[in-house]
């Protein structure tokens, strides 16, 4: 009984040091760049998903589809949040239809790391892009998630883990001006919206467009 409650104990700690796992970088040149900002273009992420064991219906066209539709929920839950609190913050943002229009005009939408920061951004007409990537290794089936979920709640329903980073680059040199990076842990029930949400309220006092 004591070994069984170490070892949950220890469970918990690991778990705890993993959420805790956090970096923000800012530029020296952060400050005096935002000043000028008045349109922010948010791209579409790119997103890798990682399987531990490959299910059996697995195909690298179907995964690669679902990677690029995933990085553009990303990109409309993160303009829905920012559109929500759009009071709060200095700089207005592109639409996400418009962003995606354009991109697609000119041939950029699924080749986004072919192209420099601002490139990208004279493309769109905005002083400065925010884009990211995510990462997730699924490590176990959602069937054993589903069960655990069944018998131990919500909080029990990892199926992986995944690295989210968020960065913001300036338009007129496409210079890293702001990045952020988090190692999470992925609920079966975790939609793209709950993971933007659980993000930016934990940035919010050093997300540098907030008022």
């Amino acid at each position: 009984m004591k070994k069984t409650l170490l070892l949950i104990t220890i469970c918990f700690i690991g778990i705890s040091t993993a959420l805790a796992q956090k970096q923000i970088y800012e530029s020296p040149k952060l400050k005096d760049a935002i000043k000028t900002h008045k349109t922010v273009a948010i791209l579409p992420f790119l997103v890798t998903i990682k399987y531990k064991k490959l299910p059996k219906d697995y195909s690298p066209e179907d995964n690669k589809l679902k990677e690029l539709q995933y990085g553009k929920s990303i990109q409309s839950s993160m303009f829905t949040y920012l559109l929500r609190k759009a009071d709060n913050y200095t700089v207005t943002f592109q639409d996400v239809e418009k962003t995606n229009a354009l991109l697609t005009k000119y041939k950029m939408i699924d080749s986004l790391g072919a192209h420099t920061k601002d490139e990208v951004a004279k493309i769109l007409g905005v002083d400065a892009v925010i884009f990211g990537t995510y990462t997730t290794a699924t490590t176990r089936s959602e069937g054993g998630a589903i069960a655990t979920t069944i018998l131990f709640g919500t909080w029990a329903s990892k199926t992986g883990d995944n690295d989210l980073t968020l960065q913001i680059a300036n338009g007129a040199d496409g210079d890293l001006l702001w990045r952020y990076s988090k190692r999470m842990d992925e609920s079966l029930f975790a939609s793209t919206d709950d993971v933007i949400e659980r993000q930016m309220r934990k940035l919010s006092r050093n997300f540098p467009y907030v008022k």
